[in-house]
């Protein structure tokens, strides 16, 4: 930028090429702008630059002398970043932050204070010496010469107490071994706690992919990139399937669901709410400036040399900002065989048997957040064979596999489920995944191409599996299709196990409430019960991991029988029963008995029967 203003005021007529010359050799030897050392050597005033700026740039040039500034405008700009880049905030008129610079021409500063601050900025040009003396005056010590700290350092240090260490953080990226100490249920970390919990896990940072946004912004961002990477770093070491950051009135809440529950982490300093916020939007490839609309994106970052994790993101604005929530999807933590999900060994057997048949829908019930995705990936997964030509559409792809040809829906450019089925019958597939049928149309092409010889998986939004009868009949599906497509339903919850390092023996339940449970009588005289009292494995729960619990309606002769006579859900809830389905409910009691889980978590999940 200095040759090229020095250029401008040539061609200007206001200096000649040899004081140029001059001043760049000067710049050489001492650092600073080309302007200052202009203005050193007497070839240009500083009154008289300023106005040529001005012009220049089509900015307004001001008497600092004339300004009395605001505390709270103060605030909004770290003292060692205005020491550093030569800048003095002026007022903040709603979103707007006016900021006095000397060099108006240096972009990136500009850039800088917009994501630090998450005001528009509007430039306004002062003298240096003016700069000088009003930084002096308001920030305390020497305007000029120093090296700056991170310019958020004044701002987010305070808030995290971060050690003077030169981390190579950058972009979006997290790698380190060691282990970062977890946080408890419930437990309540505040932000200044923060670097001790993620202690040196950040220290060493590997680039997936580079962003060019940030360019020459990494050194002053740290303090926040630091911060961002390690709530994401510790949302990994304990286990959390989401990360939930929440702007309030007075805080912004950061909150983590472990084994499906949610659990406060800590609180953040509402100052820095937009810097986190748009840290996350960068990493995400998503739009800084757009805070008004819901906003979708994707991280992706390499954990040591092997492991990588992505994080979905979805950004809501809503009353006091904008709030985030990121599901992790960890794919070195999913499980994908299918005998150690939770079935119980009838239901898996008979699961296993529909999908080793050639056509015919199978349909996995159950509300976000079940497990469906999983048991789905589980049975691809067994399935995925070199000979066997397996084409799924998903809407997001959660987790890619070798040998499977993964479409992701773009709803924006006509990419439905719908119009992605069509053209995965030209394909000529052996196995079809629907992520989700949500109406007529696909429910429609998914049942034909269940009845013309493929095997088609998918899902549903119900909450057991014989509702599932009742709910493609609502979508428009004639009876006498469901009937001769689908051969299997299977429902599906998730609940806490017990932690194995604590696990103990609890006092015998009152018989009466076992009865009412589910138990049959003498069942209910003799079943043990167990519970975990609490650890530092668990952080203090008493649960540790996750196991489904499954309802697994097979299509029976029977079923077919009821469903073209237009039967409701509870007679075909009765006659699965009677051909030897286990409800949810029954599913949750079994792994009560074998000490897996506890009977609040089976009362948490399922209704009664």
């Amino acid at each position: 930028m200095a040759a090229k203003l020095g250029q401008i005021l040539i061609t200007s007529g206001i200096i000649t090429e040899a004081q140029l010359n001059e001043a760049l050799t000067m710049q050489k030897k001492g650092g600073g702008r080309i302007g200052t050392s202009l203005v050193k050597l007497g070839h240009i005033t500083e009154d008289k630059l300023v106005t040529f700026l001005s012009k220049q740039y089509g900015m307004a040039a001001i008497d600092l002398a004339e300004y009395k500034i605001d505390p709270a405008v103060l605030k909004l700009i770290p003292a060692d970043m205005a020491k550093k880049y030569m800048i003095m905030p002026l007022t903040r008129i709603g979103a707007t932050l006016t900021v006095a610079m000397a060099d108006p021409s240096n972009v990136f500063v500009v850039d800088d204070i917009k994501f630090m601050t998450g005001y528009n900025v509007e430039v306004v040009i002062a003298t240096e010496s003016a700069l000088i003396n009003a930084i002096t005056t308001y920030y305390g010590g020497k305007a000029a010469g120093l090296a700056a700290a991170p310019p958020q350092a004044q701002t987010a240090q305070k808030a995290m107490k971060l050690e003077a260490k030169d981390y190579t953080l950058s972009d979006t990226d997290i790698t380190g071994e060691e282990e970062v100490g977890a946080l408890g249920e419930g437990h309540t970390v505040d932000v200044d706690e923060f670097d001790r919990i993620v202690g040196d896990a950040l220290d060493d940072v590997e680039h997936v992919t580079e962003d060019e946004m940030l360019g020459a912004r990494g050194e002053i961002e740290e303090p926040i990139v630091k911060l961002v990477s390690g709530i994401l770093i510790n949302a990994i070491k304990i286990g959390a399937s989401d990360i939930h950051i929440e702007p309030y009135e007075n805080s912004v809440r950061v909150r983590y669901r472990v084994d499906g529950v949610l659990a406060l982490a800590m609180n953040l300093p509402l100052r820095i709410k937009n810097s986190v916020v748009s840290r996350l939007k960068i990493m995400a490839k998503l739009d800084i400036s757009e805070r008004r609309l819901p906003q979708d994106g994707r991280i992706k970052l390499r954990l040591g040399k092997k492991k990588e994790v992505d994080f979905r993101v979805s950004i809501l604005p809503c009353l006091f900002g904008e709030k985030t929530v990121m599901r992790i999807l960890d794919k070195a933590s999913l499980q994908v065989d299918l005998t150690k999900l939770g079935f119980e060994e009838e239901a898996l057997q008979r699961f296993l048997e529909c999908l080793n048949r050639p056509y015919g829908m199978i349909l996995v019930t159950g509300p976000t957040g079940s497990g469906k995705t999983t048991t789905l990936y589980s049975a691809l997964n067994y399935l995925n064979k070199p000979n066997i030509n397996i084409m799924t559409a998903e809407d997001p792809i959660e987790y890619n596999f070798l040998g499977i040809n993964q479409v992701q829906m773009k709803e924006e450019i006509g990419l439905t489920f719908a119009s992605a089925l069509r053209s995965f019958l030209r394909q000529s597939p052996d196995i079809i995944l629907v992520g989700e049928i949500r109406d007529f149309e696909t429910a429609e092409i998914a049942v034909k191409a269940a009845l013309t010889g493929h095997l088609v998986l998918s899902t549903l939004h119900t909450n057991d599996a014989p509702s599932s009868v009742s709910r493609l009949m609502n979508m428009g599906i004639e009876p006498f299709l469901v009937s001769s497509s689908v051969i299997l339903i299977m429902a599906q919850r998730l609940a806490r196990k017990i932690c194995k390092e604590c696990e103990k023996e609890e006092e015998k339940f009152p018989l009466p409430t076992l009865i009412s449970m589910g138990f049959p009588e003498e069942e209910a005289k003799t079943v043990k019960c167990y519970r975990g009292k609490g650890c530092s494995v668990c952080n203090n729960s008493g649960y540790k991991g996750r196991i489904a619990l499954y309802e697994i309606m097979l299509v029976n002769e029977e079923i077919r029988k009821l469903v073209l006579e237009g039967a409701s859900a509870i007679e075909l809830k009765k006659a699965a029963i009677r051909g030897g389905m286990k409800t949810l409910r029954m599913s949750g009691l079994t792994k009560v008995k074998g000490g897996v889980t506890t009977i609040e978590e089976v009362l948490r999940v399922t209704f009664g029967d």
